[in-house]
């Protein structure tokens, strides 16, 4: 195997009560795959009865947030006014664009979650794009090698995900109950990330598992996998981004002013960041890194 892959620890982070992550993106050693600039592999967990996941009312913008879920239940409301229950196998994709505030919350039944959350950079033109939001119950999947495949974002061979993107980009789940070997055709005009969720698996000499991100860039074709059985991962690729974007607390910006504004529109209530339905929780933005330095 020629490609030189790039491992990367995911780093835990705490989201409070009682839900910690694994943050695989944005790290010291690599900010962006693509326009991908954010994923946070949340469980899995088991919640006692009564608990669960609660985020109360944040703000975003400049990006689209892309939520992918494994197990679980949970309930998305947006300032747009839209309230979608997500279940297992399906994607729901909010564009933020110019300025839109959500809730996630696990259904009061739900006992379990697992779910990688991605955040996608908008690149400058659409910026600034009106906010929007799209439920994906049914995407495509196949039969490969012994894995089962389901294509999330963008294309791959002759399958296009429904998911409007602005970008190019491809977001990828492959699983197996038994051990497997998987010969993947890839862009090589795309860098890579590959995040084992479960199980672990083999690229090359190299073995990855749920603690260890693998990343590679442009100018591969395809790539050898090597499943362990009841292993699932998430591959995720795109073309590298023109330049970096600016990330702090829940904004991704082009401009230090752009999020500097957006902080302020969210403390100062501005109508851009409109209410939720149902919200009593709002969260407190904390203090910008660069402010005062």
């Amino acid at each position: 195997m020629s490609t030189r892959i790039e491992r990367i620890e995911p780093r835990e982070a705490d989201l409070g009560e009682g839900m910690r992550v694994r943050r695989a993106l944005p790290t010291r050693q690599r900010r962006m795959i693509g326009a991908w600039c954010f994923l946070d592999h949340a469980g899995p967990v088991e919640f006692a009865p009564g608990g669960g996941m609660h985020v109360g009312a944040h703000p975003h913008i400049t990006l689209q947030t892309f939520t992918w879920l494994i197990d679980g239940e949970v309930l998305h409301r947006d300032s747009l006014g839209n309230e979608q229950v997500i279940r297992p196998g399906q994607v729901n994709l909010m564009t933020a664009g110019h300025g839109i505030v959500h809730t996630e919350d696990s259904l009061p039944e739900a006992r379990r979650l697992h779910a990688a959350q991605l955040w996608i950079a908008l690149p400058p033109d659409q910026a600034d794009c009106p906010p929007a939001f799209e439920h994906h119950p049914v995407l495509p999947q196949w039969e490969q090698d012994g894995c089962t495949l389901t294509l999330l974002a963008g294309h791959h061979g002759q399958r296009q995900s429904p998911a409007r993107l602005h970008s190019p980009l491809i977001g990828l789940d492959i699983c197996c109950r038994s051990a497997a070997e998987l010969d993947l055709p890839l862009d090589p005009s795309f860098e890579y990330g590959i995040l084992p969720l479960e199980g672990s698996l083999h690229i090359g000499e190299e073995t990855f598992d749920s603690t260890a991100f693998a990343c590679f860039d442009p100018g591969t074709d395809s790539i050898r996998l090597q499943l362990a059985a009841d292993t699932r991962l998430l591959v995720i690729g795109g073309v590298p981004f023109a330049q970096p974007v600016l990330m702090a607390w829940n904004f991704v910006g082009h401009s230090r002013e752009a999020i500097v504004a957006a902080q302020n529109d969210w403390e100062t209530g501005n109508p851009r960041f409109g209410p939720v339905e149902g919200s009593t929780r709002r969260l407190v933005a904390p203090p910008l890194p660069w402010i005062g330095s």
